[in-house]
């Protein structure tokens, strides 16, 4: 997020690797191992009696001196704020753990590793990292694991270490509406002082709904939250009461509100997925403290609405609709008291009920906001959940039999039978102009047809990359070539199994020399004043052409499985000689280019829309605009500069001129034209695309519906445009035609 210019507040990582180097030298695997062997986790005591042991050897196991000495180092570094004397001060940091096995699509870990505020000077911070490291093994943490069948020594643990941000308002905002899984709604809590009363639940959070496409606030709901959690002179978190005439007004102004909206939208396109964002804001300044992947997004049951008189009202954190009796959880002692079924009634939701959670049937909290770690537990358990409902614990009975309407927020007496109908996904409209998906992981290719789009744009290697654990580059050095072209085609087949007969455009790896160094053999990369201008796309290709000839290797095995409907194009074209020699290359392998398979090449300096009419002479089946590294070029926008990045625009008149052009060469020469960068997910900009007469667009899958409805009317106007002006052309031509007159009879 820090390389796109959001504003982060600046920290470093303690790496997952160093706490498994922390444990192994230290020699306390070998205890952890043994507290952890014949435990029976449903035994409460049990439970947390190794837990503690666990955690205890930790906090109090020193680090070894050379981890010691490095996160020392990276803490300095931080340390610039100055004294009247003159001295460097220790800077207060927040301590955030983050396991490896953290918000897995199936499986979020939310707030069972633990955070620590406020931390200052070198032994508060290496207390706090044992502490973070020692959280990995809390009774909840454990039970988690062992319900999910994750192996405990393969779940490792990062540290990341952020300079504080001294918040005067804080809360946490999803790109998408997480309770009712609207994807074109931003959700955004905001609480008085620290977020950590918004992520607990101890505070009823104001939450605003923004539309994502129009950015206007759809709703705001205000609460009076009596007291908000800020950071003493000492460093101390304490209470502070808010003022009578302040209580229940808005938090956060509506101009923050949608300067936040904008950044989820930021966040969301560069992760290619709906986020969960925490947010702060010192001095009128918003701060972007972290961002995961939304892992409770799903296709839920629509519900009919429960007949009867709500007892209890709050909001959705999690829609669907359970019955059962009720028990109330007023501390931890009650939460044995909870069994399979019980509808679970609590003051607030916290990552402590999460054993107890797993055997309600339903859950009602009287504090707490729709984005609260618990609730996000609640969402991907598919348990319904009401959050913020205020009297719960008082209006409701332990043994009381009652029906949660989540879906509808409400709670009514009795047991009550609902009739349940599957939500629809609804497919692009159809259009003359091409829509096409932006894909990176073959996993949801199958869901994503569903859309019907017209195949996929852009699918980009680098994520396949990432999972496999392996650079590139370390695969030649091992003489693994063909090894590393099996790994893409057999992860490439399930997207042609999803999209068979529809064009699939591969994008060449495009790997920085400064994002994949945590691969193995990423250690090896080089160093670079510039990695985004650097040494990647085509030109790094050209230089370690073994890797781009694996690659078109794995394009020729799904070719030879029948798999004929994919093409490739390479990345950051600057001159036709790049062009010529990937082809030479793609040859080698057996395929024959623009021939046996598509090739094209992606749009993405200005050299390229330049040169564009030699690229058209020298043979390509398609050219794909990337619009993030076209505008930057153009603009000479660094968007790792926060001081300019709201100067990035991919409808400035230059970029747009860029794109015309190309288009309009593309035309002369009978070459497709296509976009695959997020500007065209912009509904401005598909409007200007479809009247330049681009053939086809390539989208978010979250996008589509609208995209295409957006396109339809654009063309359904052009065509009204063109017969207007055929019309009135004729029109003129009538009037210019001069008067008949009788001829002249012969005499």
């Amino acid at each position: 997020m820090f390389n796109i210019g959001l504003p982060i507040p600046p920290g470093f990582f303690i790496t997952a690797d160093t706490y498994k180097e922390y444990i192994t030298k230290t020699g306390i695997i070998f205890d952890i191992k043994k507290f952890l062997t014949n435990l029976n986790v449903e035994n409460t005591e049990e439970l947390q009696e190794r837990a503690n042991m666990i955690q205890k050897l930790i906090v109090m196991t020193p680090v070894t001196d050379s981890i010691k000495e490095e996160i020392l180092e990276a803490y300095d570094a931080l340390n610039t704020e100055e004294l009247t004397g003159g001295k460097k001060q220790d800077s207060f940091v927040a301590v955030r753990s983050s396991a490896t096995a953290e918000d897995l699509p199936e499986a979020s870990f939310a707030g069972q590793q633990a955070t620590y505020l406020n931390v200052r000077g070198n032994e508060q911070l290496m207390k706090a990292v044992r502490m973070c490291w020692a959280s990995l093994f809390t009774a909840r943490a454990i039970y988690y694991r062992e319900k999910n069948n994750f192996d405990h020594m393969k779940v490792l643990i990062s540290v990341v270490v952020q300079k504080m941000v001294n918040s005067e308002e804080a809360g946490i905002m999803f790109s998408v509406n997480p309770a009712t899984n609207k994807l074109d709604e931003i959700v955004i809590e905001a609480v008085h002082g620290l977020g950590e009363t918004a992520v607990s639940g101890e505070i009823n959070p104001d939450i605003y709904i923004v539309d994502k496409e129009e950015e206007i606030i759809k709703t705001r709901n205000l609460k009076k939250q009596r007291w908000g959690l800020f950071r003493s002179h000492d460093g101390k978190n304490i209470k502070v009461n808010i003022p009578e005439e302040v209580d229940g007004q808005q938090v956060i102004s509506d101009e923050i509100v949608l300067k936040l909206a904008k950044y989820a939208k930021q966040i969301e396109n560069h992760y290619g997925k709906p986020q969960d964002i925490e947010w702060a804001v010192e001095k009128n300044k918003v701060y972007i403290v972290q961002s995961r992947a939304v892992t409770t997004l799903k296709e839920r049951t629509v519900t009919e609405e429960v007949f009867g008189d709500a007892i209890v009202r709050g909001l959705t954190a999690s829609s669907g609709v359970a019955s059962g009796p009720v028990k109330i959880v007023l501390s931890a002692d009650d939460l044995k008291k909870v069994i399979d079924g019980d509808i679970m009634v609590a003051p607030m939701t916290n990552p402590d009920m999460v054993m107890a959670m797993k055997k309600a049937s339903a859950i009602v909290t009287d504090e707490g906001g729709i984005t609260s770690h618990a609730a996000i537990v609640s969402r991907e358990m598919m348990i319904p959940c009401i959050v913020g409902a205020e009297n719960a614990t008082k209006v409701l009975r332990d043994g009381d039999v009652v029906t949660v309407d989540a879906t509808h927020g409400k709670v009514v007496f009795g047991k009550t039978e609902i009739t349940k109908e599957k939500k629809e996904i609804k497919p692009k409209i159809p259009t003359n102009t091409k829509i096409k998906l932006i894909m990176d992981i073959p996993e949801l290719a199958e869901e994503a047809a569903k859309t019907d789009a017209d195949g996929i744009g852009l699918f980009r290697l680098e994520m396949l990359i990432a999972e496999n654990g392996i650079h590139p580059a370390e695969y030649i050095r091992q003489n693994k070539d063909e090894e590393y072209a099996n790994m893409l085609a057999n992860r490439l087949k399930k997207v042609g199994d999803a999209f068979k007969g529809k064009p699939i455009w591969i994008r060449t790896s495009d790997v920085r020399t400064d994002e994949y160094r945590g691969l193995r053999g990423g250690d090896k990369e080089p160093h670079e004043t510039d990695p985004m201008i650097g040494w990647h796309g085509i030109r790094r290709a050209l230089d370690e052409p073994r890797i781009l000839k694996a690659e078109f290797l794995a394009i020729k095995k799904l070719h030879d499985r029948g798999y004929t409907n994919f093409g490739v194009m390479i990345p950051f074209v600057i001159n036709v000689d790049e062009v010529k020699k990937a082809k030479e290359i793609m040859r080698e392998v057996g395929l024959e280019p623009c021939k046996d398979a598509e090739f094209g090449v992606m749009i993405e300096t200005p050299a390229s829309c330049w040169i564009i009419e030699d690229i058209c002479k020298e043979g390509i089946s398609f050219v794909s605009f990337g619009t993030n590294d076209l505008t930057q070029l153009t603009l000479g926008i660094d968007r790792n500069n926060e001081k300019i990045s709201s100067l990035f625009d991919e409808m400035h008149p230059a970029v747009l001129g860029e794109i015309l052009g190309v288009v309009n060469m593309c035309k002369k020469y009978n070459i497709e034209s296509s976009i695959c960068g997020q500007a065209g997910s912009r509904p401005e900009m598909a409007k200007f695309l479809i009247q330049i007469g681009i053939d086809s667009l390539s989208v978010n899958r979250d996008s589509i519906y609208k995209i295409s409805d957006v396109v339809k009317k654009a063309e359904e106007e052009n065509e009204k445009k063109i017969q207007e002006d055929s019309q009135q052309k004729l029109a003129e031509a009538s009037q210019n035609v001069p008067e008949m007159q009788e001829p002249e009879r012969f005499a």
